[in-house]
């Protein structure tokens, strides 16, 4: 049984950062490209950042770009979001997702695991 188990969500003031990680267990690790998810009360979830197998390949959402830095650690089976400049607008309860293909996807029901999500909150 696979699981993913986030953690580093907190409360910040605006340009502050917050570093999140995501541990998976049950499986092999390395075979799974892995993503961050976002979702804000009444909305969709939505693609955060995402990383393939062997961490050559990084993608952002445009709104996080420059800000956020994805990373994965395959010898201690996780994965990492490093979020500096943090803004009001990005909080929200942030997800983590495997996926069991080399490369991450935008889609949501393309992931075969899901983290319980951790919350950060941005303060003006």
């Amino acid at each position: 049984q696979v699981q993913l188990v986030e953690s580093g969500g907190g409360s910040v003031q605006a340009g502050g950062s917050l570093r999140l990680s995501c541990a998976l267990s049950g499986r092999t690790f390395a075979v799974y490209a892995m993503a961050w998810f976002r979702q804000a009360p009444g909305k969709e979830r939505e693609f955060v950042s995402g990383i393939g197998w062997s961490g050559g390949s990084t993608y952002y959402a445009d709104s996080v770009k420059g800000r956020f830095t994805i990373s994965r650690d395959n010898a201690k089976n996780t994965v990492f979001l490093q979020m500096n400049s943090l803004r009001p607008e990005d909080t929200t309860v942030y997800y983590c997702a495997a996926h069991g293909r080399p490369e991450p996807s935008f889609v949501l029901a393309s992931y075969d695991y899901w983290g319980q999500g951790t919350q950060v909150t941005v303060s003006s």
